[in-house]
């Protein structure tokens, strides 16, 4: 089996600490020669000053593809493609396009009033400039708003009749899952490449809390797994087998791009890499 090609998101630093732990990541992961790497909007925009500041350091320093995620939340039509033509200009050719998720204290994602409906909207006017890559999120699990089995599925495929290059999914814990949207895909006339996200499990309490919100499926034998795991203290040691046999799993069905969520913690991620052929002996070098 070939070693996959592989891909990092990474998110914008609000403290000096985390700015730090952000810095390290990307000099740790970056000598794996990765295809690109995404940086995250905070939710509702909050993050927007931060994710351009790091989307260019990391362009321009360490010589990396950079897509930059960008919503429709919060900003008027002509704020939010004015901060496209900003990634633009300092040579940023990629954009990870989303609807976003509603400011904190708001259940439900509401327009702002001039500016796009949904993500259709922005990638259609992201496409009609003709400077960007753009990939679009998807839902292997039910989206929390999805109003039937097929509407993740559908709204897919709109995103990429707007003019979406490529998706990244929302996390999942088991392959099936992942197959089962990829065959839906197929089977709605959807040829785009669908990159799986990975996300390896750092820390299982927190990461079940985040996938509940999310409407990932979590299966039982996952948390007898790491209860187990815990009592040995072989938590990290799980959390790498398990993810290194999910991509294999993976890539065994005719998976070769692998997308994974760092959460800003490079070891585990580098771990796996390496485990799936994945390594660079080379330095990172900055790029004048």
């Amino acid at each position: 089996m070939s070693k996959p090609r592989i891909s990092f998101e990474f998110f914008p630093p609000q403290t000096l600490d985390a700015s730090f732990r952000l810095w390290e990541t990307v000099r740790a992961l970056a000598p794996l020669d990765p295809g690109f790497v995404s940086v995250t909007y905070g939710a509702g925009g909050t993050t927007r000053k931060l994710t351009h500041e790091a989307v260019a350091t990391i362009h321009k320093h360490y010589g990396l593809n950079v897509a930059a995620h960008l919503t429709c939340v919060n900003a008027s039509r002509d704020e939010t493609l004015e901060i496209a033509q900003a990634y633009s200009d300092v040579g940023v050719t990629e954009i990870v396009a989303l609807r976003g998720d509603p400011p904190k204290g708001s259940d439900r994602f509401v327009p702002h009033p001039d500016g796009f409906a949904d993500s259709c909207e922005l990638i259609e006017a992201l496409a009609a400039t003709g400077k960007f890559k753009l990939r679009v999120g998807a839902y292997p699990d039910p989206h929390p708003e999805a109003t039937d089995t097929l509407s993740d599925v559908t709204w897919l495929k709109r995103k990429v009749d707007a003019g979406a290059h490529s998706a990244i999914t929302q996390f999942f814990f088991e392959p099936d899952t992942f197959f089962r949207f990829r065959d839906a895909c197929v089977a709605q006339g959807i040829t785009a490449p669908i990159l799986p996200g990975i996300l390896p499990i750092e820390n299982w309490t927190g990461i079940r809390k985040f996938a509940a919100r999310c409407g990932t499926a979590i299966p039982g034998w996952l948390d007898d797994t790491f209860d187990a795991a815990a009592k040995d203290g072989r938590s990290e040691e799980v959390a790498t087998e398990l993810c290194v046999d999910l991509c294999r799993r993976l890539m065994a069905e005719g998976v070769e791009d692998l997308h994974f969520y760092t959460l800003n913690k490079p070891h585990l991620t580098r771990n796996i890499c390496a485990a799936l052929g994945v390594t660079s002996a080379t330095p990172l070098e900055h790029v004048a």
